[in-house]
């Protein structure tokens, strides 16, 4: 037996028909050819599968695929267009990213709380990344490059290369 969804998936519509037990990322990663969404523990405890349903960070290992019907779906390939999003540049140059296993994660995760949130402080930003392990970084450059992408952080950084945002 499978189930009719419509699920569109960083802005491209997609008319699956899947199994009722199938997590939403197998369809991403096998169905749809959509690797950056890592597979990780599959339970929920990493955070490497994170993606955006609707805005909103959710572990794709444990939704089932028939429940992000009618549903908008971001992964980290969605996140940037042309260019890299500026979370990217950020985890490059602040050196976030070493194995990379975590960083699609962690970005979703970013990118979710900067929407909602465009300047948290530092204590915000490790709550919402709490529930994305990385076993490289130590996460210190994983929160300065997330709070490099804030405005308060953005400006300060411009005032100390004597440029003005105005």
């Amino acid at each position: 037996m499978r189930v009719p969804i419509n699920i569109t998936v960083n802005g491209e519509e997609y008319h699956l028909e899947v199994k009722p037990n199938r997590v939403l990322l197998d369809v991403l990663r096998e169905d749809l050819g959509l690797t950056g969404t890592k597979k990780g523990c599959g339970l929920g405890k990493c955070g490497a599968c994170t993606i955006l349903l609707d805005g909103r960070p959710v572990h794709s290992c444990l939704l089932l695929a028939a429940q992000a019907d009618r549903r908008q779906i971001t992964t980290i390939e969605g996140i940037a267009a042309e260019e890299p999003h500026p979370l990217q540049a950020a985890f490059v140059a602040k050196g976030a990213v070493q194995c990379g296993f975590c960083t699609p994660g962690m970005i979703n995760a970013a990118k979710a709380l900067l929407d909602a949130n465009p300047d948290p402080d530092e204590a915000e930003i490790k709550l919402a990344i709490a529930g994305n392990l990385c076993r490289c970084t130590g996460y210190n450059q994983i929160v300065s490059a997330i709070q490099s992408c804030t405005p308060s952080k953005s400006d300060l950084q411009a005032a100390e290369r004597g440029e003005s945002n105005e």
